[in-house]
C-alpha cells in the first residue's frame, strides 16, 4: 500500500509543478515549443473551472492558487482513504 501512496504523492507533486511552470511561463514570452504546449494542455482542464468561478476583469489570475490548494486537499483525502484500507 505504501507504493500506491507514493505514486499518488508523486503524481500530485508533478502536476503541482506543472501548474507552477505554467504560471512562470505566463510571465515571459517564449517561442512555440512542444513542451510548453504540453504544459498548457495538461493544466488547462484543471485551471479553467477555477477561472470561471473567479470574477473577470482582474489583472491577476488567482486560478492557479485555488487549483494548487484544491489539489493539496484532494491529495490529502486520497492518501487518507488509501491509508485506511
Amino acid at each position: 500500500m505504501i507504493e500506491v501512496i507514493t505514486v499518488v504523492r508523486v503524481a500530485f507533486n508533478v502536476f503541482s509543478w506543472l501548474i507552477i511552470a505554467r504560471v512562470i511561463l505566463s510571465w515571459v514570452r517564449v517561442p512555440y515549443n512542444p513542451a510548453i504546449r504540453f504544459i498548457y494542455e495538461i493544466t488547462e482542464p484543471v485551471l479553467a473551472p477555477f477561472r470561471r468561478l473567479l470574477p473577470r476583469g482582474t489583472m491577476i489570475d488567482f486560478s492557479p492558487i485555488l487549483a494548487l490548494l484544491t489539489l493539496s486537499l484532494v491529495e490529502s483525502l486520497i492518501i487518507q482513504l488509501l491509508a485506511s484500507l
